[in-house]
Parts: C-alpha cells; structure tokens; sequence
C-alpha cells in the first residue's frame, strides 16, 4: 500500500459520503457505474455496487428518491428516514473505495470520516428545507431540491475525478469549524 494511494481513496469516499448527505442514493449509483466503468477500484466485497443488479436498483432508489424530494411535506419527512440512511451510505462508500488501507482502518474511517461526512451534510440540508418550509411555505423547497441534486452528482463526481479537491475541501471545512469555535465567547 501506497501513502498516497490510501489518503487518495480516502479522499474519494469522504467526497462520496459528503454527496450522499446531499441524496443518498445517487452517490452510490454514480459509484457503481464508475467502477464498473473502470474508472474506480472497489473492496471487493463491494462489487456488487457496479453488477448489473446492483445498478437497477440503485438507479430506481434513486429516481424514487429525487422525485420524492419534489413533493410537499414528503420532502420533509423523508429527510427523517435519510438521515440514517445517509450516515449509513456515508460509511458504504466510503469502505467500498478504500481499497488501499487494512481492513481495520477502512472501517475506522468508513465509520467516523464517511459516516460523520455524510451525516452532517445531511443535518445541514434538513435544518435548511426545514427553515425554507417554515419561512416559505413550502413554495421554495422545490428551488432547494434541485441544487441538493446538483450538489450530490456534481459532488460524487468530482470526488472521483479529482480526490485531491475532496481532501481539500474537507480540510477547509475542518479549519473554518475551529476558527469558529475559537471565535466564539465563552
């Protein structure tokens, strides 16, 4: 195993979690059909992701799911059923594209890096749609859909394509909550 090439799919799967707290399905089918592209190695363990099987389904979870989000008040409660659903498909791909670290530490990270990435992401989009219900009506939930969507599959692919900013991106979020935490008083 390489330094590199471990920080690299860790960098991969937090990118991957983040998109998932966005929609939670989409990110694991983008993964899916990036692996079975070729374009991304999985645990194999986690080959299902990219069989034809695997693919449907994700692709009718999430055709299901987007629609959903379209809908009033259904958006809202299904942001109850996504939050651990999210957590969970944060840890999945997040484990599925560590290839490169023992199995231990995969599951470390899945867990805390993955799961946590994508459950923040997530808290953060109920507390919005909530506050855009409140404050709207309703009315501009529909707006905050499409850029959740937008976000999650430009996200995830971005995660593929380009790690690095993954990793970057985690770590300027990571700076500003400290920066913020110092800032605040006592």
């Amino acid at each position: 195993m390489s330094w590199t090439e471990g920080v690299l799919s860790l960098g991969v799967g937090i990118g991957l979690a983040a998109a998932a707290g966005l929609r939670v399905f989409l990110p694991l089918l983008i993964l899916g059909l990036a692996a079975r592209a070729g374009v991304v190695p999985l645990t194999p363990s986690f080959d299902w992701l990219a069989s034809g099987p695997g693919i449907t389904v994700l692709a009718a979870a999430s055709l299901v799911e987007v629609g959903a989000y379209y809908v009033p008040l259904v958006d809202n409660l299904l942001d109850l059923v996504a939050a651990p659903l999210a957590i969970l498909a944060g840890i999945v791909l997040t484990a599925a594209v560590t290839t490169e670290l023992p199995p231990e530490l995969r599951w470390a990270a899945a867990v805390i890096a993955g799961g946590g990435a994508a459950g923040i992401v997530q808290a953060l989009t109920s507390l919005t749609r909530l506050k855009s219900t409140a404050f709207t009506g309703g009315t501009a939930n529909p707006v905050l859909a499409t850029f959740e969507l937008a976000g999650s599959v430009v996200t995830a692919i971005v995660a593929i394509v380009l790690p690095v900013v993954a990793l970057l991106v985690v770590a300027a979020v990571v700076v500003a909550v400290r920066r913020l935490r110092r800032a605040r008083p006592a």
